[in-house]
Parts: C-alpha cells; structure tokens; sequence
C-alpha cells in the first residue's frame, strides 16, 4: 500500500498553518492567539494554529525577587511548620548542610498517636499552663527534635537549623528553643540556630554561646 497522498494532505496543512498561500500578508495578520480552550489546544499542537506575533508587543524580562539563601530555608522551614498537629502554635525546623536539606521536622504527636488536632483538645491550653512550661504534659515532639531525629548524625555535624513558629491566627511567633531542645541541639553537633522572629525578620544564634552561657533554668517563651 501507498502513502495516502490526498491532496498532498501533510504538506497542505504545513502550509495552512503558515499561511503559505498568502505570503503577501503581514506575519502579523497571519499569527493568531494562543489558544484558550482545550480544542484550540488540540489545533495549535496539531499545527492548524500558531501563536501571536505583534509588533506592539514587547518582551519584558520575569519580574522577581531572589530571596536570599536565609530566606530561602526559613520559607521552606514555615512550609514545614504548615505540617504540624499541634494546636497552640506551629513549627517548623529544617537542618541544613552545604546548600542541601538533609531533615526537616515539625511539631506533633509521636508516630502512631493520635494528633492534636484530630483530638480537638490540648491539655496545657485547657489548663492554662504559661508557655515554656511543663513540658512533660505536652504530647507533642518539638520540630527541633525530629528534625534532629530526622538527620542523618554524620551529615548534621557542622550544619545549620533553620526554625519558623506560627500563631494560630497566622502571624509569626517569636521563635526559639527552650532548654530540652538546645540541650539536644548542642550535643547534636549542629553550629548554628536561625530563627524567624515575630516581626518577619530573621536572627541567627551561634551554638557556642549556648555552651558557654548555660541557661537550662531559664524558661522561655515557646510551644
């Protein structure tokens, strides 16, 4: 059997779709709109359309900006913290070695609990108990710690944490780490805290000053 040659069919349609048969007309006549439904689609990857070409048009460069690399990990710590069970506040850690995130960790219930959130109820908030405190009657695992947990204990030598808290309306909490999970930071062998602060901005906390100024009595604003 032959090649169907009907009209000259392929060729036929290459031509339509460039508008061969016209060659008189501007180019700007002959492109059309990108197509907008999903049978204009079909046509232009067919070839019976092509994109529009005018000359008013101006191509202007994608508008950005490139956050920086402190940016990039605390943006990417607040997504984690998004996962969290907890319902006083949301955290969220990210551990970071040479450019590469090797853990992250949030706030929530040890693996096979059942969450906080699906509870409806938390023990500390029903009975008002300060943050910072008690946190034997917490149910929940602290992001720093999973994150920790999480990490591979030779690649997070030397690395850097990245830590986001949420308020339940949205807003950022002042984040920091309350004496169990510096304990654990600093025997985890990780150099440095970043922490997303409540007004947006960022501060980073060197691990050395936490061994040297032993403030494990001293209660902080937290979970």
């Amino acid at each position: 059997m032959g090649v169907q040659n009907d009209n000259n069919f392929e060729g036929s349609i290459f031509e339509r779709s460039l508008n061969f048969h016209n060659e008189n007309k501007n180019i700007d006549d002959r492109l059309k709109p990108l197509p907008e439904s999903k049978g204009e689609w079909e046509k232009y990857i067919n070839g019976e359309i092509l994109p529009s070409m005018n000359n008013d048009d101006t191509i202007e460069p994608m508008k950005s900006e490139r956050p920086t690399k402190t940016e990039y990990y605390l943006k990417i710590a607040e997504c984690v913290a998004s996962r969290s069970t907890c319902l006083r506040r949301k955290f969220g850690a990210i551990i970071v070695k040479d450019d590469v995130i090797i853990s992250t960790g949030y706030s929530g219930v040890p693996r096979g609990r059942k969450n906080c959130c699906d509870r409806g109820k938390c023990f500390r908030m029903e009975n008002n108990i300060p943050s910072g405190q008690r946190y034997e009657l917490c149910r929940s695992v602290h992001a720093e710690m999973n994150a920790i947990i999480n990490a591979d204990p030779i690649k997070r030598k030397h690395a850097e944490m990245y830590l986001v808290g949420i308020e339940n309306d949205g807003s950022f909490t002042e984040a920091d780490c309350c004496s169990m999970c510096k304990r654990m930071i600093i025997n985890s062998g990780i150099n440095n805290v970043t922490f997303r602060t409540k007004d947006g901005s960022w501060r980073t906390v060197s691990i050395l000053k936490w061994i040297k100024e032993d403030d494990s009595l001293t209660i902080h604003e937290g979970y």
